[in-house]
């Protein structure tokens, strides 16, 4: 990667919001017959006359996750961007609404589906559901929005509304037993979306970038700065430590910045190593990159921590952001703990 410090396609710094939402209701559905075909790229419904081509599979996004943690604010990203959305559709259904998509001559080629634990028993139905799309080739995404459970708490303490399946117990029960019963399905997702620290905004620009636009970029990268001690981002894919490097805090007239601040970039920078690191960690990552596109992953998550995740991460976040963009990458910076202190 060279040393042109092209600029990131989108900056953004530190968040609170909370970016849950409301959806509208689910409309009704009329079953239908599937029959399927052998190359995956079409259905037949059954009802087609004779010389009648079959119906094109819509492309299918499943959106699941933990409650508050903005599964509707992200459908209603979707349906803003033209997907037709249903809410908290029962996982039974899914393959009806997919036939039902493929017989509207091409006036609904995606949908995206919001599937959550206030389906109670339903939910059972999920992974039946997922093989039978497997089993009529129909390519689908699970986008799971993920959050802490502080964050959780917060959240559902300001609107004052119980958790789904807290019952006679407290909030944090029912985050409890909703992330055990989301456990696999967590595991099989395509992708995950830490919204502990984003707003509505910054949720909504993560779901631009990974479905907005006809044309796909190879490779999307949120470069996130954190401090170690506040913790790990539970969606990061790639964790470097910069803690190898001496910390401004402790120059009395560096303190006082963030790493943003270019007496402070500059003093790490001149640190032993520092360099050295960003050279190398630029090349592994486009090892990884390359590799990431073979296997069909349009979208990571590179985590940069020091210990308070105000200094170092967020210079050498910010330098490294440069080379990607400089190499073609979009690019977005996100510093969690930036101000935090």
């Amino acid at each position: 990667m060279s040393e042109n410090d092209a600029q990131p396609t989108q900056r953004r710094d530190q968040a609170h919001a909370d970016p849950g939402g409301e959806t509208a209701p689910a409309p009704g559905l009329e079953s239908g017959q599937d029959t399927g075909d052998d190359n995956g790229a079409q259905v037949s419904t059954g009802g087609e006359a004779p010389g009648v081509p079959e119906a094109a599979i819509p492309e299918l996004v499943i959106i699941s996750g933990m409650s508050g943690a903005g599964r509707s604010t992200a459908a209603k990203c979707l349906e803003d961007l033209g997907w037709f959305v249903v809410d908290n559709l029962p996982p039974a259904l899914i393959p009806t609404m997919v036939e039902l998509g493929a017989r509207s001559q091409g006036n609904v080629a995606r949908i995206a589906v919001v599937v959550d634990v206030r389906g109670r028993r339903f939910f059972d139905n999920l992974r039946e559901s997922l093989a039978d799309l497997e089993a009529k080739h129909v390519t689908r995404r699970i986008v799971f929005l993920e959050s802490s459970d502080e964050a959780l708490v917060r959240r559902f303490e300001s609107v004052r509304r119980p958790h789904p399946l807290q019952g006679d117990g407290r909030i944090v029960d029912g985050i409890a037993a909703e992330r055990e019963l989301l456990r696999e399905l967590r595991g099989d997702a395509d992708l995950v979306i830490d919204t502990s620290s984003l707003n509505v905004h910054e949720l909504r620009a993560k779901m631009d970038a990974q479905f907005a636009g006809e044309e796909e970029p190879e490779l999307r990268a949120t470069v996130m700065s954190f401090g170690f001690k506040y913790g790990l981002p539970v969606d990061a894919d790639l964790v470097a430590d910069m803690r190898f490097l001496p910390n401004p805090h402790w120059v009395p007239e560096l303190r006082p910045f963030t790493g943003l601040n270019e007496e402070v970039a500059a003093y790490v920078f001149n640190q032993p190593g520092a360099k050295e690191f960003l050279d190398r960690y630029a090349e592994l990552l486009r090892l990884i990159a390359a590799g990431y596109r073979r296997e069909g992953k349009r979208y990571v998550t590179i985590a940069i921590g020091c210990t308070g995740g105000k200094h170092r991460s967020v210079a050498m976040s910010e330098k490294l952001a440069a080379r990607l963009a400089a190499e073609g990458v979009e690019t977005v910076v996100v510093h969690r703990d930036m101000g935090r202190e």
